[in-house]
């Protein structure tokens, strides 16, 4: 069996070159905050567009069109459709922010572990490591026992 290695990347940086920009979003898509609006400034993202592929990022639902925050299970659903886009794209890349950790206020030990089933062409936060790979860890297969030697 083949180890996929897996990326992580520091907190608080904007990627440079043809990354896929991933970030928490409201459903208007206001991108006034936070790293939506670094999705705005830096990767083209689109006024209005509040759910899924837009400019040179991808935003993923945090809060409503009211900026009240969204609950996990809607969250989580907008973490699985951007799971699915990934993997349907795996030509390009996707630099992950810590979606949902800032303005929505969900801690990282909640929000690292939507993003466990990653591809590997996604960069995670470093600060969601520990989380991602105690999901992972626990989603694998035993090792077999080894057998005991043969007596002499």
């Amino acid at each position: 069996m083949i180890e996929t290695t897996y990326k992580f990347h520091p907190d608080n940086v904007i990627p440079s070159g043809e990354w896929v920009f991933v970030f928490g979003s409201n459903l208007r898509g206001r991108h006034g905050k936070g790293a939506a609006k670094i999705a705005h400034v830096n990767f083209r993202a689109q006024y209005g567009v509040g759910a899924g592929p837009t400019g040179q990022a991808y935003a993923i639902p945090t809060k409503d069109g009211s900026l009240n925050v969204l609950s996990i299970e809607q969250v989580r659903s907008g973490v699985r459709e951007f799971l699915e886009y990934a993997r349907a794209n795996p030509k390009k890349d996707f630099f992950v922010t810590a979606v949902g950790t800032g303005l929505a206020g969900y801690s990282d030990n909640v929000m690292g572990p939507l993003f466990a089933s990653a591809p590997p062409n996604c960069s995670l936060p470093q600060q969601w490591r520990p989380f991602v790979e105690q999901v992972r860890g626990a989603a694998r297969p035993a090792a077999p026992a080894a057998a005991a030697p043969e007596p002499a």
